[in-house]
């Protein structure tokens, strides 16, 4: 009983535990070394801890032994370092900085050594922005942009069926109306303060990626519906939108809690 509980509440769980934190993966300059940036949500004025770790792209575990500096600046000045080549054994680092006010800043880390041995210096720059007013979630007009990073993550490139399925429905359907812009407007916020961290794990956890995948079938499956549709006016937009919502949260909501009820039933008995 405790399993089955523990399986049906795992995709309930998800969502929160990542949501807590930011995370971006970008590559050296040279490709050398993914790295990975992790950082709960900045408050100016107070310190925040920067979770960098240096990812071998081959085997996507985490690289040891790293010499690297890092330089945290706004507009060009600096506000952390930049600090003398420092090396890390377990390629994992915990850095400490305080934003002092609210904006765009860039944590640059400089790479120039791996496993005690040196390598020609490799950048790679970050952008954080610190404050509601200089958050940045991606545009949704870009026909050609807005990737959805889980879905390619679970399904392995943007040219996937899946994912393309995903951006014709979006850039064709729903972005088609007013309604519809509002609705991906906000959800986007909400999505990219979350999105880029699963799909980071996704790409270091197969297992993990496996659950994504069986848990984003259903909800495929019922938005493949707005393809088969005519959608003529925001009445309609709004009407298969909110009857696909419901249709979502019976499926991964309804459907767990009947099963749970059922088998707590059957057990009493």
């Amino acid at each position: 009983m405790k399993l089955v509980l523990v399986m049906l509440l795992i995709p309930l769980l998800i969502i929160p535990a990542f949501a807590q934190t930011n995370s971006q993966t970008l590559q050296t300059e040279k490709g050398t070394l993914d790295v990975k940036l992790a950082y709960d949500d900045i408050i100016s004025g107070e310190q925040t801890n920067l979770h960098i770790d240096f990812i071998n792209p081959q085997t996507k575990k985490i690289q040891e032994h790293i010499d690297y500096s890092i330089t945290v600046s706004k507009e060009g000045t600096s506000v952390f370092g930049p600090i003398p080549l420092t090396h890390t054994s377990l390629g994992s680092v915990k850095i400490p900085v305080e934003f002092i006010d609210d904006g765009v800043y860039s944590v640059e880390l400089g790479i120039e050594g791996i496993l005690f041995q040196p390598i020609p210096l490799e950048k790679v720059s970050f952008d954080v922005s610190v404050g509601e007013a200089f958050a940045q979630p991606p545009p949704i007009n870009d026909k050609n942009g807005g990737a959805c990073l889980i879905a390619t993550a679970t399904f392995g490139s943007e040219l996937s069926p899946q994912v393309q399925e995903l951006r014709e429905l979006r850039d064709n359907t729903i972005l088609s109306t007013d309604s519809g812009t509002t609705f991906m407007t906000t959800f986007n916020q909400f999505y990219y303060s979350f999105s880029p961290m699963i799909a980071d794990y996704e790409r270091e956890q197969p297992i993990f990626k496996e659950v994504v995948k069986i848990s984003l079938t259903p909800m495929l499956t019922s938005l493949s519906i707005l393809n088969h549709v005519d959608i003529d006016s925001e009445q309609e937009m709004i009407g298969y939108g909110v009857g696909i919502i419901l249709m979502n949260i019976g499926m991964y909501i309804g459907i767990p809690v009947f099963g749970i009820l059922k088998i707590y039933q059957y057990n009493r008995k």
